[in-house]
Formats: structure tokens, sequence, C-alpha cells
């Protein structure tokens, strides 16, 4: 009876090997998906100042005196950076609201393609403008790469083990960490921003490298067909409580959300409705934290420059975005390790975080760049934690039949606060800058 026990065991054990083996390949899968599709992104937000003071001194082409902004206080470039901001998130915005309700008639292949092709128009657009409108082009180009790519792989994971999550939440971490982390030391390196640019073509690449050759799919995963029925395929529905019910009649939600559950078929519009109506609770705050920190990166930190300190102005910018991202990655990397699901304390920290730098721009009162790259650090922190917990306790709470509809809903809320964040930059940076 034994050696029968024995023969079984070792028997089920290749299976579990496998099934183990795929499991950390959907796992380095979706953490590599996220490193490529946020990388663009964020090395358009690095390059932002390099982009507006490349096309400053070509359209140079004789001297001239000194912009307004320079005869402020501040040094300025003449457009903020939050223009580069708003071209890198209204697109994204705008594929946020609209796709949820039809980007299902796509299929997933379909979509990596599309996002592969617009990140490598981007790079190239960028690298040979001549304009500054040429340039905000390729930078639209990017936004829709990673908007149309958020969106998608954030519905993806409900094929998959939830925690495929926490591979694509580190991922986009390291894609900013990564992404600012080359330009900034390619840039200091002596490599010029355009040649910089065209390095980073192979990331693009290796987004299909990781799609299509990395991730082990379920063999009824649609591929090439439309996505028609909404139902979950990964994840522990037995953990789930409902997104759309009531804390205090916990129980009897359950129950009811089980029932919904047995529906089959696409979710009709009233539903998708219903669903965004349940998912403010998340969205919305989610949406404040990155309004204030994108406040602060696009609207600040231009402005944050010390004369005194070892580094240029422009490199001081390149690693504060650097120092933001390396915050990201390590909260965005914490699901395993805590998850906080009160996202409003992180909001209102956040705020913190703004009002203080605000003050310090105006009032001049920070000592060094040493102050503002600590304060920038924890910023990160507080930015990637808000978005990992959001997804992971959306992707708990739904029930089944919502699940792929409501991770990709639930994406609009930072991309809502970003771009709202953008439009408040441009009349502060305008305020200081006249000063």
């Amino acid at each position: 009876m034994d050696q029968a026990v024995s023969v079984n065991a070792d028997r089920d054990m290749p299976y579990e090997s496998e099934g183990q083996r795929s499991r950390w390949r959907n796992w380095s899968g979706f953490w590599w998906l996220g490193l490529c599709n946020n990388f663009a992104y964020v090395v358009m937000l690095s390059a932002a100042h390099d982009i507006l003071k490349q096309q400053q001194s070509h359209n140079s082409t004789t001297p001239t005196p000194a912009p307004v902004g320079n005869s402020s206080r501040y040094d300025c470039n003449p457009v903020s950076t939050a223009a580069v901001l708003l071209a890198d998130i209204l697109p994204t915005l705008v594929i946020k609201f609209s796709a949820p309700f039809f980007i299902h008639q796509l299929p997933y292949g379909f979509r990596v393609l599309v996002c592969v092709a617009t990140a490598i128009t981007s790079f190239l657009m960028v690298s040979f403008s001549s304009t500054v409108w040429m340039s905000i082009w390729g930078v639209i180009f990017a936004s829709v790469s990673s908007g149309l790519g958020e969106l998608s792989f954030l519905s993806l994971t409900v094929y998959f083990s939830r925690d495929v999550l926490a591979g694509w939440g580190s991922g986009t971490g390291g894609a900013g960490v990564a992404g600012a982390l080359l330009y900034s030391g390619l840039t200091q390196a002596s490599l010029s921003p355009r040649d910089t640019l065209l390095v980073m073509l192979v990331v693009p690449i290796a987004m299909m490298i990781s799609y299509f050759f990395l991730l082990v799919f379920p063999p009824t995963f649609p591929q090439w067909k439309c996505s028609m029925a909404e139902s979950v395929r990964g994840g522990d529905s037995n953990n789930r409580r409902p997104l759309l019910g009531d804390c205090d009649d916990e129980d009897e939600e359950w129950e009811k959300s089980n029932e919904e559950d047995k529906a089959t078929g696409p979710l009709s519009f009233i539903e998708k409705l219903h669903i965004m109506k349940g998912l403010l609770k998340f969205v919305f705050p989610l949406g404040v934290v990155y309004f204030a920190e994108y406040f602060i990166n696009q609207g600040l930190l231009e402005l944050l420059y010390f004369p005194q300190f070892s580094l240029t102005h422009a490199e001081q910018y390149r690693w504060y975005q650097t120092l933001y991202q390396v915050g990201v990655l390590v909260s965005r990397s914490s699901l395993c390790c805590v998850k906080i699901r009160s996202i409003w304390v992180l909001a209102l920290l956040q705020f913190v975080n703004a009002a203080v730098l605000t003050l310090a721009v105006y009032f001049h009162f920070l000592p060094s760049a040493i102050l503002v790259f600590v304060i920038v650090l924890y910023e990160g922190l507080l930015g990637g934690a808000a978005y990992v917990n959001t997804f992971y306790f959306i992707s708990k709470e739904t029930g089944d039949r919502e699940r792929e509809f409501a991770m990709a809903a639930a994406s609009v809320g930072d991309s809502l606060g970003i771009a709202l964040s953008g439009v408040a930059a441009f009349p502060v940076h305008r305020y200081f800058c006249s000063l």
C-alpha cells in the first residue's frame, strides 16, 4: 500500500512541477508586460524638460532676448512640462473612458500588436522631431500604446490566477525605474536624447515576446477571437465580497451576488453602468492620489531648482523623476507583504505632500535638493501603493461575471487624476514664472 501511494505521488509530481512552472512564467510574463507597457509613458515624462528645451533651441534661428520666464526668480521653460503630461495622458483617458464598452470585440492578440506598433511610432517621432508639435504627436502615440495596454492587460489578468496582479503591479513600477534611470543615465553619459530614445526601441519588441512566448494561456483563451462571455477564469471566488453591496449586509449581498454570477453571456450596457457606479469607492480616491502626485511631478518639480547644487537644472529634474519611480517600484511590489484597503488615507497623505512642496516653491524654505529627493521618493511610495491595492481589492471583491469589465473600467481613475493635474499645472507654472 505504501508503495502504491509512493507511485501515485511520483505520478503527481510532474503535474505539480509543471503547474508551478506555468505560474512562474505567467507571473514573469505579466511583470515584463507591465514594464514594457509603461516604459514609453515614463520615458516621455522623464524627457519632458529636454523635449521642450530642444524644440526651443531648434526654433531659435537668430539671437533673441531671453524669454519672459527667464526674467523671473525661477528657471522656467516658456511652456510647462504639463504640456507633455497632457499629451501623455489625454489619449489614455479617452481610451479608458470609452473602450470598456466595446473593447471585448477586439481580440487580445490584435490589441497587443497595436500597442507595439504605436510604441515604436512614438519613439521614432520624438527622436526625429524638429518641432514641438511633432514631439507632442510622438508622445500621443506613447499614450495610446500605454492606455490600450493597461486596459487590456488588467482585463487579461482574470484569465490567470490572482497572483499575476502582483507581477503586473511590480512590472509597472519597474518601468518607472528602468525608464527614468536609463534615460537619466544614458543622457548624463553624453548620449544625446535622440540616440537614447532610439536605443529604447527594443522595449516594444520585448513586450511582444513576453506576451506571445512567455505567457501560458488557458486552452480556451480567445487569442484571436472576440471575448463574448465576460466570466472569470482565474482568482478565488470563495474569498470574494460583493463590490456593489453594503458592508452591513455582507452575507445577504454575498448570496445575492452568487445568484447573479449564475447568469451567463456578455454584460448589458445598463449592467456596466451599474458596475461603474460601484467602482467609484475605489476609483475616486485613486484619482485623488494621482492628481496630487502628478501636480507635484509636472507642476512643481521643474520649479524646485537649486543653483548651488552639483547637478544642473535638467539633471535635477531627471533625478526627481527617477527617485519618484523608485518609490513606485517598491510599493507596487509590496502586495505580497502588505495590503491597504483604505486608499483614502493614501490620498490624504499625498495631498499633504503637494501642499508642502507648493509652499516650498513659493517660500524657498528647502535648503537643498536632497530634501526634495526624499519627499519625491515618499510620494512614489504612496502612489504605487494606491494603484496596486486598488486593483487587488477590485479583483477580490467583484463577482465572477463582472470582473473582466471592472478591471478595465477602474483603470480610468488614475488617468483622470493625472489629466486634471496637468490642467491645474498650467496656471500654476504661469503664475510662478511671472514672479
